[in-house]
C-alpha cells in the first residue's frame, strides 16, 4: 500500500483504485465525473460520492459536485506510482513469466498495490527500465515522469493509403487484445490502411505482400483503440 505524506498511514486497496482511475480518465481530457467512475469501477454512484469526499478530507482529491473530480498534486503522485507498479508488472508478466498480453492487466491489478519499492526497482532493472509496457503504455520512471512521447494518431481518423507502426493498443478487455492478436495487430507491427467504409476500415497488416491474405475489415470501435506512428517519406 502506498502511504499518504501527510498522514503517514498507508491507503486502502480501494482508495487507490479511485486515484488511479480518476487520472486515467482525467488524462484523456475527460473529467472524473460521478458516473465514469462507477461505471469503470463497478461500483454505485452513491459509492463513488462518499469516497471521493473522503479522499478529498485527506487532500489527494478536489470535488465539485456536477463537475466532477480532480487530483491534487499529491493525489496524482500516488496515482502514478500506481500506474508504475502496474506498467513495470505487466511487463514483468509478460517477459519473465510468459504471460499473454490479454492476462497481466488483471494480475497486475491484483499485485499493484502491495509490492515495494524496492521490488519495483528490482523488476524496472532485470527488464532493462522499459518506457512502454506490453499494450504500448508509457511507464513512469522512478522519479515518476513519463518517458518523452511519440507523434502517434488514432487509426479511425487516418485516411487510406497511409501506412504507420501499432505503438498502443488502448483496451484491457482480453476478447479484443486476443482478436488483434490474432491479426497481428500489436505494438510493432505494421499498419496499411486500405480502404476506409461505412462498416469499418479495411487493413493489411505486417509485411504481407498486396493481394495477401493478411488484409480484413474492423469496426471503427476497434479501430479506435489502435495508435499508429505514421510512416514519413
Amino acid at each position: 500500500m502506498i502511504h499518504v505524506a501527510t498522514t503517514n498511514k498507508p491507503l486502502s486497496e480501494s482508495q487507490e483504485n479511485y486515484l488511479k482511475q480518476i487520472y486515467l480518465l482525467t488524462e484523456r481530457g475527460v473529467s472524473a465525473a460521478t458516473q465514469d467512475l462507477a461505471t469503470d469501477l463497478r461500483v454505485a454512484p452513491a459509492s463513488v460520492t462518499v469516497m471521493v469526499q473522503k479522499l478529498q478530507e485527506l487532500g489527494l482529491v478536489t470535488y465539485e459536485p456536477y463537475r466532477g473530480a480532480h487530483l491534487s498534486d499529491q493525489g496524482k503522485t500516488v496515482a502514478i506510482e500506481l500506474i508504475r507498479h502496474h506498467r513495470l508488472l505487466e511487463s514483468f508478466l509478460a517477459k519473465a513469466l510468459g504471460y499473454g498480453w490479454e492476462e497481466v492487466h488483471d494480475e497486475a491489478d491484483r499485485l499493484e498495490h502491495y509490492i515495494s519499492e524496492t521490488f519495483e526497482n528490482k523488476i524496472a532493472e532485470w527488464l532493462g527500465h522499459p518506457e512502454f509496457d506490453p499494450h504500448g503504455d508509457p511507464i513512469p520512471d522512478a522519479q515518476l515522469q513519463f518517458p518523452a512521447g511519440v507523434r502517434s494518431q488514432c487509426l479511425a481518423g487516418l485516411r487510406p493509403g497511409t501506412k504507420g507502426t501499432v505503438c498502443r493498443v488502448a483496451t484491457q478487455d482480453r476478447d479484443e487484445l486476443n482478436l488483434f492478436k490474432q491479426l497481428h495487430l500489436v505494438p510493432g507491427a505494421a499498419v496499411e490502411v486500405l480502404e476506409s467504409t461505412a462498416a469499418g476500415l479495411r487493413l493489411r497488416a505486417g509485411e504481407a505482400a498486396p493481394g495477401s491474405a493478411n488484409r480484413f475489415l474492423i469496426p471503427l470501435s476497434l479501430a479506435e483503440r489502435l495508435f499508429l506512428v505514421e510512416e514519413t517519406l
